[in-house]
């Protein structure tokens, strides 16, 4: 695998926030990796990131940054402007970024879900006309698969794909979809009629988002991100043969292709706001004196806060074994590990903010600290892309081989 890209060499010491690096099983490049975006998260930090969200503006300077070091397309392909990395290197940028208080994620959307897909599947013009401005920032691709009534259940997706002459008509509505407003189109998952079967099966479309009868209106949300939530209304969207990415009857193949890289982010994302709360709680029980004794000396603050360090960690490891099996090509086993990692993130990210939060008392809620925004970032991981409980059900049936409860 070649090192990433990046403009600058790091110097500085990487972070030494709990759960900061992975001697033992990542390599020398990886590590210098964490450290480079450590340093670019730290200079933007969680002031700019809450501030950005709070005017409802994106967070333009650091993405650019990003891209221009190589970080958004680290997992891309080099012939096309990528760093020829994997899921592992960009979730660690993801991972990084968000311990420093920038947890982008639009980053899991762009490079790492529509990226992947059209590096995997897309025809060699979609990939030029798509991957090095995925790769450097310059262009950004949000993702269309969740709908109303369809929720989990990807094989009730109703928007519909037909064929028109050379042309496709798309027709749906999905909701929840991240960064429309500054995306330059969008990979949507709709459905077209198997020619041998009559049935519907899934496929994939990119959609620029100023295609005519392409409707997409926010959707009020509590989150404090700068990447706002859109619901999409497809009435009839023309596109040409080559809006398809990937083989028509290729069905959950190529869909999966994205949802697995779409976890292992999701557990990033997770451990970012993870390790960014309990480095700022862990500080705070070593500052603040109370009868003359920091309060991280009692054990009633110091054992809870030990055990959200272990319970990251942990984490960690299965989102970097995840990572490793989607990288050497092994779908079937990195899927399982894709869950497991995604929960554990998820399971760990809640209790440690919400411990964060306790452990600072009134302080937790203010502003100043930044952990309140937290509570609600920590839900991202536990019901999105796909719910904690629809994971048990998928440990439960593959892992397990317990009977399917739905």
């Amino acid at each position: 695998m070649s090192a990433p890209r990046t403009t600058t060499t790091p110097t500085q010491p990487a972070d030494a926030s709990p759960g900061s690096t992975s001697p033992l099983i990542e390599t020398p490049e990886r590590q210098a990796l964490r450290r480079a975006v450590g340093d670019l998260g730290r200079r933007y930090g969680s002031a700019y990131y809450l501030d950005k969200a709070r005017q409802g503006l994106p967070a333009d300077e650091l993405w650019a940054e990003a891209g221009k070091a190589g970080y958004l397309g680290v997992n891309l392909p080099i012939e096309y402007g990528g760093g020829g990395g994997g899921i592992t290197d960009l979730a660690i940028v993801l991972e990084e970024l968000g311990t420093a208080g920038c947890p982008l994620l639009l980053l899991i959307v762009s490079p790492a879900i529509c990226g992947t897909v059209i590096a995997r599947y897309g025809t060699e013009q979609q990939k030029q006309r798509w991957l090095p401005g995925l790769a450097d920032g310059t262009r950004r691709m949000a993702f269309g698969i969740t709908e109303p009534d369809a929720g989990s259940n990807s094989h009730r997706i109703s928007t519909v794909a037909r064929r028109d002459g050379d042309d496709w008509l798309l027709t749906g509505r999905k909701v929840f979809v991240s960064g429309i407003d500054h995306a330059d189109a969008v990979l949507f998952v709709g459905r077209t009629e198997d020619a041998r079967t009559g049935k519907l099966k899934p496929a994939l479309f990119v959609v620029p988002r100023d295609t005519p009868g392409f409707e997409y209106r926010p959707i009020p949300m509590e989150l404090v991100a700068p990447e706002k939530q859109y619901q999409v209304f497809l009435d009839d969207v023309r596109l040409p043969a080559d809006a398809l990415v990937g083989d028509e009857n290729a069905g959950l193949l190529q869909l999966f292709a994205g949802l697995n890289p779409e976890r292992i982010m999701t557990a990033a994302f997770s451990l970012g706001l993870a390790r960014q709360a309990l480095a700022k709680a862990v500080d705070y029980a070593k500052s603040r004196t109370v009868w003359d004794t920091p309060i991280g000396a009692h054990q009633g603050l110091a054992h809870p806060l030990a055990v959200c360090a272990i319970e990251i960690e942990l984490a960690r490891l299965m989102t970097q074994k995840a990572g490793h099996l989607y990288d050497a090509g092994d779908d079937l086993a990195a899927g399982e590990a894709a869950n497991m990692a995604k929960y554990a993130a998820g399971e760990a990210a809640a209790r440690t903010v919400d411990q964060a939060v306790q452990t600072l008392g009134g302080n937790g809620l203010t502003q100043e600290y930044g952990l309140g925004a937290l509570l609600t970032a920590t839900r991202v991981g536990r019901v999105a892309p796909v719910s904690r409980e629809m994971i048990l059900n998928y440990v439960a049936q593959h892992t397990l081989g317990l009977p399917r409860s739905y």
